[in-house]
């Protein structure tokens, strides 16, 4: 059956929710498609249930870092899994009910399956042909993988968030945000956890300094790291599994052995495009993802796309709202809109949390100031009960703003839209230390980190 729309959305994550936003006020007809349940990976099985999970075990830890100090109890708590699984469900098992209603209040159409390109302007479902005046293209992203043998005895980040027993050890492949994340909730529940990391140094893309001292915080906690370990094969045992890395030194290499109840795959997540058949409809895509414009238009006039899918912007929930944003302005109004990715935050959400925003080195640059203060001593760090907690904050002197901050310790990913706002405004750090801010707390330490 053949079905012309003005506007076909494929995947119904953040992006493709926030142009079929539009379509209500737009008068157009909409097209909606996905292959698994509809809501996409940050509120099903991404960064909203993972906030859940860690929440509970921050609360968990906080209490126990307080014990002696006024807290509670006399003994230290664990994170009871099979309840916060529960818990975290009652965030995650409505969801794809409510987004359905949602496309159907607003009158789009909705098609469930893999859908791909038949040609420049045409995508099949099934036994659906769907023409469209434009496409958009936001499939979001799925887990990478590692092409080693025994691939398949691993669990995904999705998957580790539905585990009913929770295993006693485990070992989680790749120092990325999301094994140090799950490891950090992992270690609350009472597991032996290690981490294993192909390379020298984990959670690529943060600040150097401030990750080391998060791997310190991290081993205080009794989370094991071991970094140039590139693990090679998993194989599986009668009582758990075997998990071989290689470990090399500049004189001699070797095949060191782990074991462990579950091995999960920490390694990120690529973009999910493999299969829309892009050359059909004269799409080009990179390793990266599908190459766009800063209109989010692909090669393909008639096609844009936004999100994780995307070869721009970082793999963040809010970059994929901005561009889903800037794609609605361009197919509806035509208005010319372009993505500015200036001054958008992240965060790592271990304990403490480390939350960072725009360069973090100076690149031997005379105009760059660098501010290093360990916050450790300070009162909202001891408050807390944490023992490691630190900024950098990085200025450009020639014009007075702020090219970098980043942020390790108690509210950190609060913290550090202060210093998004003022990058993405073009606020000077004269103006923030000018900020009053309530007292006492996290933002109005800021004022000492300049």
């Amino acid at each position: 059956m053949e079905n012309k729309y003005d506007i076909i959305i494929i995947g119904t994550g953040t992006a493709g929710r926030t142009l079929a936003g539009r379509a209500k006020s737009s008068g157009l007809k909409f097209a909606i498609i996905d292959s698994r349940e509809y809501g996409g990976t940050c509120p099903l099985r991404g960064c909203d249930p993972k906030k859940v999970l860690a929440g509970v075990s921050e609360a968990t830890d906080l209490n126990n870092r307080l014990i002696g100090k006024g807290a509670g109890t006399e003994k230290p708590l664990l994170v009871y899994w099979p309840s916060l699984i529960e818990f975290k469900r009652t965030f995650t098992e409505g969801y794809p009910r409510e987004a359905e209603k949602m496309f159907a209040d607003m009158g789009i159409d909705m098609y469930r399956g893999r859908a791909h390109f038949e040609n420049e302007n045409t995508v099949l479902v099934g036994k659906d042909k769907l023409k469209g005046k434009y496409i958009f293209l936001a499939t979001g992203s799925k887990p990478r993988k590692l092409s080693i043998s025994g691939e398949e005895y691993m669990t995904t980040s999705e998957e580790f968030m539905e585990i009913e027993k929770f295993p006693g050890k485990i070992i989680f492949v790749g120092g990325g945000y999301i094994s140090l994340e799950f490891a950090h909730i992992a270690r609350r529940v009472g597991s032996e956890v290690l981490i294993l990391h192909r390379s020298e140094k984990l959670l690529g893309g943060f600040d150097f300094d401030l990750v080391n001292m998060l791997v310190k915080a991290s081993e205080a906690a009794g989370i094991r790291i071991l970094t140039n370990r590139p693990v090679v094969a998993v194989e599986k045992g009668n009582n758990g599994f075997l998990v071989s890395a290689e470990y090399k030194t500049e004189k001699q290499s070797e095949i060191q052995t782990f074991n462990a109840d579950m091995v999960v795959n920490g390694a990120g997540r690529i973009p999910d495009f493999e299969d829309l058949r892009l050359e059909n409809a004269g799409v080009e895509a990179g390793k990266k993802g599908i190459i766009v414009d800063k209109q989010m238009r692909t090669s393909n006039p008639r096609v844009y796309a936004g999100g994780d899918c995307t070869a721009e912007g970082m793999q963040l929930t809010p970059v994929a709202t901005l561009q889903g944003e800037v794609a609605a302005a361009n197919i509806l109004d035509g208005s010319g809109a372009e993505a500015d990715y200036t001054g958008i935050p992240s965060a790592v959400f271990t304990i403490p949390v480390l939350a960072s925003v725009g360069i973090s080195e100076a690149k031997e640059n005379s105009k760059y100031r660098v501010i290093f203060r360990d916050r450790s001593k300070w009162n909202t760090t001891r408050r807390a009960g944490l023992e490691f907690a630190a900024s950098k904050v990085i200025i450009d002197e020639t014009k007075d703003r702020i090219a970098g901050a980043h942020i390790l310790g108690p509210n950190a990913e609060e913290a550090i839209n202060i210093f998004a706002m003022a990058m993405r405004l073009g606020l000077r750090a004269s103006d923030i230390r000018k900020m009053v801010f309530t007292y006492p707390t996290v933002c109005s330490d800021i004022r000492y980190m300049l």
